[in-house]
């Protein structure tokens, strides 16, 4: 509650009457769930309605400060808070007890609450609005859960906006709803603490009022009670001084009695316990009129609410479903604009494309009329070569038929060298026999001139020679002369065959190095015309056929020309 400063005419009012402002404030009708607390030194009370404030022990100063807060809970949120404002009310306050630890929640429990808080707060999740990082100014955790996990903001965010997004449909009123359904199930929900001792032991205890009854705690655990007193089972609660009374209604069961330390917290528990005793007793009756009027109108006022949520949905679908087709349209208009831009950039490209394609085929054909241009002259070149081929095997037909006919040729003339040169034995042979005679003759002509020559030089006046004699002469003579002759006609024959030997072999040299060039010219030729063979292979291959060069194995050619070499240099 905001500061208050008493007036002229506030200064008599009484604590009904202030409460009655704040109520019609807020325009809150279950009144009896609420109250105004306020500090005095180091605990709490409440402000009493039948009493005038200032009478009161509230604080002196001014301006004094009121909490309106709920004094008593319900105990089936559900069923017992009827205004809208009453639920909004007790979800603030039961929302700030969880984040101030006052009411102990677990970490999955708090995740799920802080959704339907953030539900509350921002309505249906929209993952075009709510960016990450929107949650990062909002308090919905407690500081423990924060401490117990090592994650960062991001990631809480993320897990709580994952429960977030499955709460869509869900109004602000039933989200707080679920909020306090779920919060209403927590151990320390609703309970006001209070420290008490024994009166036998002196034992620190903790004294538990809420709308169930009595509890009492251990000072270290306020989740679970050690022992319970629920209203129905409550005879009377009384206390004097510091002494508090609790009596069953079973007369057979002790009675508990413990102490506080103030006066003031016993009057305090009395006042709980009154009350909420109170409300216990009523939920059990049968409503009043004005409560049955304010279900009856709380009731009316869903159903409007809910039929005006309907009726919003409803149009907020058909704006979504009218927006959507608007985006539709818009993106299908961008899309046949897109479609009607690539259209035409196709039928320029596809008219480009034709022109370019004319090009080509103008090219295509100029080089088909080439092609076959070049087919025809590789075929005239195939055709060449296979003249060419055959005359190259007409050559070495003549050629091998030369070399045979000079390798007879050779034979020939060394079987006449050979002849000649027996010949030229046997006449030198005969020469020698020639020259022996003649030596001999001679000799025996010399014994005869010397056998002849004193008969001479007697006689002056020599008579004629016996005929026998004049006839030995004249054949010794004559023989003289035939050795003389047949000795020049045997060396002009000599001579003769060596010239004619000596043309011969010039002859046979030449017709060698006639050989010799025409098997360089031939083979310069096979070279020549296998590297034309390999230049028009491609367009004889691509029309299919390949020619066959006329080809002579190297082996082959190189013995044969070697031996034919061989045979000449022998020769």
């Amino acid at each position: 509650l905001r500061h208050l400063k008493p007036s002229k005419h506030g200064v008599k009012w009484k604590g009904k009457d202030l409460f009655d402002l704040v109520c019609r404030t807020v325009g809150l009708r279950e009144t009896w769930f609420f109250g105004l607390r306020y500090t005095v030194k180091d605990t709490y009370a409440w402000l009493k309605p039948e009493k005038r404030v200032l009478d009161q022990e509230v604080p002196k100063d001014f301006p004094i400060t009121f909490h309106f807060l709920a004094k008593f809970f319900p105990e089936k949120v559900e069923e017992e808070l009827v205004q809208e404002i009453t639920q909004h009310l007790f979800f603030l306050q039961v929302k700030k007890q969880i984040l101030d630890e006052e009411i102990f929640c677990s970490p999955e429990a708090s995740v799920l609450l802080a959704s339907y808080a953030v539900q509350a707060k921002y309505g249906d999740y929209d993952p075009n609005f709510h960016k990450p990082g929107f949650l990062a100014q909002d308090e919905l955790l407690p500081k423990r859960v924060l401490m117990q996990y090592q994650m960062t903001a991001d990631m809480w965010e993320e897990k709580i906006t994952a429960w977030y997004a499955e709460h869509r449909g869900i109004a602000r009123d039933e989200a707080e709803m679920e909020y306090l359904k779920i919060a209403q199930d927590l151990e320390m929900y609703g309970v006001s603490y209070f420290a008490i001792t024994q009166n036998k032991r002196d034992t620190d205890l903790l004294l538990g009022v809420d709308a169930q009854g009595l509890h009492i705690y251990n000072p270290n655990n306020k989740l679970n009670p050690n022992k319970s007193f629920p209203w129905s089972g409550i005879r009377n609660i009384s206390y004097s001084e510091k002494e508090f009374t609790i009596k069953p209604l079973d007369k057979k069961k002790d009675v508990f009695k413990f102490y506080s330390s103030q006066l003031r917290v016993n009057k305090l528990i009395l006042q709980l316990c009154i009350g909420n005793h109170d409300l216990f007793m009523r939920r059990r009756k049968v409503d009043s009129i004005e409560v049955q009027q304010m279900k009856a109108q709380a009731k009316e006022e869903k159903a409007r609410k809910k039929m005006e949520r309907q009726i919003l949905a409803r149009e907020k679908q058909m704006r979504e479903e009218a927006e959507r087709a608007k985006e539709e349209m818009e993106r299908r208009l961008f899309q046949l604009q897109d479609e009607a831009r690539l259209a035409n950039e196709a039928l320029l490209r596809s008219e480009e494309t034709a022109d370019l394609l004319a090009e080509k085929a103008q090219i295509a054909e100029d080089e088909a009329k080439l092609l076959a241009h070049k087919a025809a002259e590789a075929e005239q070149e195939r055709q060449r070569l296979e003249v060419t081929a055959m005359k190259t095997k007409e050559e070495k037909r003549l050629m091998e038929q030369k070399m045979r006919e000079a390798e007879q040729l050779a034979v020939k003339l060394v079987e006449q060298s050979e002849r000649r040169l027996k010949e030229a034995d046997h006449l030198k042979q005969d020469l020698t026999e020639a020259k022996d005679a003649e030596r001999r003759a001679k000799q025996k002509l010399l014994e005869i001139t010397k056998t002849t020559y004193p008969l001479i030089a007697a006689y002056a006046t020599p008579p004629a020679p016996p005929e026998p004699a004049d006839f030995s002469y004249d054949s010794a003579s004559s023989r003289l002369d035939f050795k003389d002759s047949d000795m020049k006609r045997l060396s002009m024959e000599i001579e003769r065959e060596r010239l004619e030997y000596m043309e011969k072999s010039k002859h046979l040299q030449d017709q060698l190095k006639e050989l010799k060039s025409e098997i360089e010219s031939l083979k310069l030729e096979e070279q020549q015309q296998q590297q034309q063979a390999s230049m028009y292979s491609h367009p004889n291959e691509a029309r299919g056929y390949v020619p066959e060069p006329v080809y002579i194995p190297h082996s082959n050619r190189n013995s044969a020309y070697m031996s034919q070499m061989a045979f000449f240099e022998e020769v």
